[in-house]
């Protein structure tokens, strides 16, 4: 089975680098594991429908790293990942989105 072709937004894009640099404010090395991380997890989506619909935003499906959303859709056989959120912060947020 081939693996989907991951594509990130722009959106995508910037939230990680937020998260990014929150992190390095504290340790460099744990920004770069959480980026790490980040990155990884959608390597792990092998068919589009594998991750839960969140349950705030019903458009998306999400993968849930640390204390992050990872919301994403397929399109023509590609999953786009679409923004990466925080769980702590309020839900109206989400829907925004």
């Amino acid at each position: 089975m081939d693996k989907l072709k991951i594509i990130w937004t722009n959106m995508a894009i910037l939230a990680l680098k937020d998260i990014y640099l929150f992190y390095k404010k504290k340790s460099i090395q744990g920004a770069e594991n959480v980026k790490k991380e980040i990155l990884n997890s959608p390597k792990t989506i092998y068919f589009a429908k594998q991750y839960q619909i969140d349950d705030i935003n019903p458009k998306y499906r999400r993968i849930v790293v640390r204390d992050y959303k990872i919301l994403y859709i397929e399109r023509k056989g590609a999953i786009f990942i679409m923004d990466i959120v925080c769980t702590k912060q309020s839900p109206d947020i989400l829907l925004e989105k």
